[in-house]
């Protein structure tokens, strides 16, 4: 597979973009540490981002091991923790919304850090307590299970539907108790709400309730505008998860999810971008066909309209130069004008063939992936294809690389019944001249081959899919 042109990174800033856009709070941050035995070194505030971490803050240890992380700006509360001199994260804690207490911990009992001034953190260290018990027990439990059978089996399914039955109800406890905590938020936002029994309607069971249940309710009392979503490690998990188990695959569908969320996020200072540079890096090459249509939805309604000043200028015109790309060549759209020169200099144009399914193959006859694929698509072609009216509409994309072109036809035996077309050095001026789109763009060919299945009136059936997915979808077609 040869490569061409094409390499899109996502470059959002978030370091710079946040400094600008952080919004500063009187009174800000001041978080005194001590932290034994560490002396005369430099300590970090981290915390999560998405599925990543990052450092957010450092200050240096003196002499007694003490040290004050302290700022103008308020951060963003969430999950952080106390990385070392040698990166290594020593504890957690909550980043409450006041940052003003004080923290007492030594490197060889991370677990026993004392942290005054912030009712949140006492909530958080009793769980923390609470949460670790329980899950040693689910542990032992379910490793027990794995040797044991009949009644003791029995036994231990119903300890370990106990024990998770206590987690959650103490995490239903702090919802009522501590509703305004920032630890019940957190609770909401990684839980996963749960399947309820299938109900019978007119006498049938209804086998659909529960996956509409749940879709209904995975995203209860969670706000996609609070930045906190990202401080978190269970946030963006849960997000993959609602896409991979609750969100058709059909583009349409996803459009409707991801606008959703992001007409949500808008006000997320840090949330927002994330969301749509994570959905841009998702479906710019999507991984299933058609998906790529919620990437033009995104460039249309959010880049289109403002939203590049969140990429810098490599980034924008990437971005732009992807999209103009895949616009002419959306799944269901008529194929863009094709008026090619064939091996014996007569022009072909696509759309004066008449069949049932055109092929269109763009390839290189020194591409080492299309010396293999283009003799198979003969192959199948000469097999099945040509008796079927399936056409061939197969193009040079290297007018430059004439010689080796036409020797590879002869060597390889290609069907004398394909259209062999290329463009002439004096038709790509003449286009470029004229300030048209070349058919590179408009077909979107990055690398070789590329290929689209057209039917009877040249619309977009598939692209990029394998030989045999292409054969498959006509036989399903003709049915």
């Amino acid at each position: 597979m040869r490569f061409l042109m094409f390499s899109v990174l996502i470059l959002i800033q978030f370091q710079s973009l946040l400094a600008q856009q952080k919004k500063v709070v009187t009174g800000g941050r001041e978080i005194a540490i001590t932290l034994t035995p560490l002396k005369n070194c430099t300590v970090y505030l981290g915390s999560y981002f998405g599925k990543g971490m990052t450092l957010v803050d450092s200050t240096r240890l003196d002499q007694n091991s003490k040290g004050v992380f302290k700022g103008p700006n308020k951060l963003t509360t969430g999950i952080y923790f106390v990385v070392s001199p040698t990166y290594t994260i020593q504890f957690e804690l909550l980043m409450d919304q006041q940052q003003r207490f004080t923290i007492q911990a030594d490197t060889s009992a991370k677990e026993s850090a004392i942290i005054k001034g912030s009712p949140d953190n006492d909530l958080f260290k009793d769980y923390a307590g609470f949460s670790n018990e329980k899950g040693r027990l689910l542990q032992q439990l379910k490793l027990a299970l794995q040797s044991a059978n009949g009644a003791e089996a029995d036994k231990i399914r119903v300890s370990i539907a106990n024990t998770e039955k206590e987690i959650k109800q103490y995490q239903t406890n702090i919802h009522k108790t501590k509703p305004t905590s920032l630890l019940s938020s957190l609770f909401y936002i990684m839980q996963r709400p749960e399947l309820p029994p299938v109900p019978i309607v007119k006498g049938k069971p209804d086998s659909a309730y529960p996956y509409q249940y749940v879709k209904q309710h995975y995203w209860d009392n969670v706000l996609f505008n609070e930045d906190r979503l990202l401080r978190t490690p269970f946030f963006e998990p849960k997000l993959d998860e609602y896409f991979k188990y609750y969100v058709s695959a059909d583009p349409d569908s996803i459009i409707s999810e991801v606008k959703q969320m992001l007409l949500m996020a808008r006000t997320g200072k840090e949330i927002y971008p994330y969301l749509l540079t994570k959905f841009t890096n998702k479906y710019i090459n999507p991984e299933f066909m058609g998906q790529d249509k919620v990437f033009v939805y995104l460039f249309e309604n959010f880049y289109a309209k403002g939203d590049t000043v969140l990429l810098n200028p490599a980034s924008r015109k990437s971005i732009t130069e992807r999209a103009y790309s895949l616009m002419a060549n959306q799944i269901g759209q008529q194929a863009p004008v094709l008026n090619l020169t064939d091996t014996s200099g007569k022009k072909v144009a696509l759309y004066e063939i008449n069949a049932p399914f055109t092929i269109v193959t763009f390839w290189d006859p020194n591409c080492g992936h299309c010396k293999e694929e283009i003799p198979r698509y003969d192959s199948i072609y000469k097999a099945k294809w040509k008796s079927l009216g399936v056409t061939v509409y197969s193009v040079n994309i290297y007018e430059n690389e004439h010689a080796a072109w036409k020797k590879f036809i002869v060597e390889n035996k290609l069907s004398a019944d394909w259209y062999q077309v290329y463009q002439t050095k004096e038709d790509k001026l003449a286009e470029e001249k004229a300030g048209l789109p070349n058919y590179r763009q408009l077909y979107d060919i990055f690398k070789t081959p590329t290929v689209y299945l057209l039917d009877n009136k040249k619309r977009i059936l598939a692209k990029q899919l394998s030989l045999e997915q292409f054969d498959a979808l006509m036989d399903a077609k003709k049915r």
